[in-house]
Order: C-alpha cells, then structure tokens, then sequence
C-alpha cells in the first residue's frame, strides 16, 4: 500500500484537535474532506483512530500512542521543506575546504581566515594547496570552494567572476631590464621562468611572442609563485605573473615590477563550487565572503611605471 503523505498531516490535526471539525479548520479544508481523509487514515491503520464518546471524540489507546511520534515526523517534514533561513554565523559549527591557487591564498588567505573567525568562530578553514584541477574533488564534496582561471566544462560545476588580472614582469632590484624602457625585443631576448605545477617550459606568452617573430629562452619553472619569486630575487631571471595577486609578496622582497610589453588580455579569476551548494545558506555566506576578500585585491592601484634610469641615476 502506497502511504499518502497527506494522511500523515490529516492524521496529526486529527490527534491534536481531537475532532473531525477542529482538524478540518486547522487545515483549511472541509468537514467532508477531513473525514473521507480519518476514513482513508482508518483503513490504512486498521484502528477507529477516533471514537465517540457522547457528543465528542477521544483517541484510542493506540492513537495515544502514535501521537508524539506522528507529530514530530510532521515537524521534521516541514523543517525538511521548509525555505531555509540565514544561518547563525554565531552558531554555526562546520569545516569548509577552500582550494586556491598559491599566489591566490598568500595573497589574501589570511583576510578570509580573520573573517571567517571573526563572523564565524565556530568554522574552520582548510586551506588546501591546489594539486591541479579535479572537478571529482568538487563532485564528491571534498573541495568547497576553488578558484580557476577558466570556466568549468562540466555543467553541475558553478563558477562566479571575481576579477581581472594583469600580467606584469618582475626582476631583482637593479636588474639590467630596469634600466631605460622595456621593450618587447629587451623583454625576449633576457632569461625567464615560468610557474607551472607540472613543469612546463612553455605558455601563452610564448605563444604570443612566437607570432611576432620572437623567442624567449625560458631556464627553469617553478612549481608556485612563491618559488618563482625567490628565484628572481636572486638571480637575472625574469617572471611574469598577474599582478593582484601577487603584489604583496613582490613588495615585501622589495621586487621591481613593470608593465609586460606585450598585448595580452588580462587573466578571469574564478570561484567554483558544486550545484549542491547553491541553496545551502551558509556556503552562500562563505562563497560571498571570498569574493568580497578576494575582490579587494582589484582595487585601483597606481599605475605601473616604466624605469628609465638606474639607481646611480645614469
């Protein structure tokens, strides 16, 4: 027999005002209705449910005891259906798992942790290093949240716009480059390195060189920002990198950062998450607290300039 879940309803207004009429009213329908729905209930449960007693109905002994339980699968059906509200942040007690890009969470891991504790005490972060992509991670759950510089291909994946970025170049202080205008040609023609997680020698930039009739000699690659930063520290090697994300670093290694004279189209940076999570309130809060703290880094900064002399001015 297929239960309705209806009856179930019908059957805890019954228990709770003790009468066809009162359930009938509580419910918004007929006399009638409620007891074609007691006499469904009755037949479903081989029990009268309701027995009169003089002008009035009293439960039977078995309806005493299936009350409680019927009302509170009732209430846990509602709370089920029912639209969710905004979480209590104050409350709140969950681990989220944040997969960003190195240079993404040296820049601005530490103002979403304090945020998220701040709002929050309750969560934990687990900053995760990005092995590569893996759209399974994000399917099964593991990975709540990751950045990407693409759209995701696959279509239960969501991704939101939260930036654009320059390509910039950065050298030592006092690199040769640093002295007079960078041109393309100065540009191609210094040692480079790239960052790649998997090793890779090569990007679109060379790509884009190749079709003006250029070639850089690229030495190594690092496998993250940061590697490559500290190898540029320290030698002539040249890196180049968007520019946001990696401001904070260059500048506390006191770095020489300027424009890459070369006509690219900045790099989207994106926050995926699985479809799970689109209704889910408090992922809704975390995803909208990562774009804010992520979207501070786009803020209009001074422009890079060109250097046109060398510290001893000549």
């Amino acid at each position: 027999m297929q239960l309705d879940p209806n009856l179930l309803t019908a059957l805890d207004a019954l228990l709770e005002e003790g009468s066809v009429a009162g359930a009938a009213a509580r419910l918004h329908v007929t006399s009638p209705a409620m007891s074609r729905s007691l006499g469904r209930i009755r037949k479903a449960t081989g029990d009268q449910i309701l027995v009169r007693t003089g002008r009035s109905m009293v439960p039977t002994t078995r309806a005493l005891a299936m009350r409680a339980e019927v009302h509170a699968l009732v209430q846990q059906a509602h709370r089920l259906f029912a639209v969710q509200q905004e979480p209590d942040l104050t409350a709140l007690d969950r681990v989220f798992t944040v997969r960003w890009h190195d240079a993404l969470t040296a820049a601005c891991g530490t103002a979403l942790t304090m945020a998220v504790h701040h709002q929050a005490p309750g969560v934990r972060l687990r900053l995760s290093a990005e092995p590569g992509t893996d759209d399974a991670e994000l399917r099964r759950g593991e990975v709540d949240l990751e950045s990407s510089s693409s759209t995701p291909t696959l279509p239960d994946v969501r991704h939101r716009l939260v930036g654009r970025d320059r390509l910039i170049v950065a050298v030592r202080p006092g690199h040769p480059l640093t002295e007079g205008p960078l041109s393309l040609e100065r540009y191609a023609a210094a040692e480079h390195l790239t960052v790649s997680r998997r090793g890779n020698l090569r990007d679109p930039i060379d790509d884009a060189l190749t079709a003006r009739g250029l070639e850089r000699r690229v030495v190594a690659a690092g496998p993250t920002a940061a590697f490559a930063l500290q190898l540029a520290l320290g030698t002539d090697l040249v890196v180049t990198l968007p520019d946001a994300v990696t401001r904070t670093a260059r500048d506390q290694l006191g770095l020489a950062s300027m424009p890459l004279p070369l006509p690219l189209p900045d790099v989207p940076l994106y926050l995926l998450w699985h479809q799970r999570y689109d209704n889910d309130r408090a992922h809704t809060w975390l995803r909208d607290l990562a774009t804010e703290t992520v979207q501070a880094l786009f803020t209009p900064t001074t422009p890079l300039q060109q250097p046109v002399t060398n510290r001893t001015g000549r």
